[in-house]
């Protein structure tokens, strides 16, 4: 369940930073609670899953899902730049997070 958990905090971490670059654009009380609210969310279920997982491989995977989604969101939803070395290094910061599993 700590693996579920996980994930879902790195949705919040992928939902807050996506909700940063929309709050940017054009600044309301509404999407700055948004950015709040996902943030919360997941640091809430980062704590939970870090009742069963070691602080630095949640850490890190939270950390790296979140940048992995955050990078495919800006392309998927805000235009960014999809070249092969960006998605080679986004390839890498995956394999590190499995790797972390792999061997915990």
């Amino acid at each position: 369940m700590a693996w579920l958990f996980l994930v879902i905090a790195s949705l919040g971490e992928i939902f807050g930073v996506m909700s940063i670059n929309v709050y940017v654009r054009h600044k309301t009380l509404l999407r700055l609670g948004f950015v709040v609210i996902a943030f919360s969310f997941g640091f809430i279920f980062l704590s939970l899953a870090m009742r069963d997982i070691a602080l630095g491989t949640a850490y890190a995977i939270w950390t790296g899902l979140g940048a992995a989604g955050a990078v495919l969101m800006g392309i998927v939803f805000f235009g960014e730049s999809a070249g092969w070395k960006r998605l080679f290094f986004l390839a890498c910061i995956i394999a590190g997070a499995v790797g972390l599993k792999a061997v915990e």
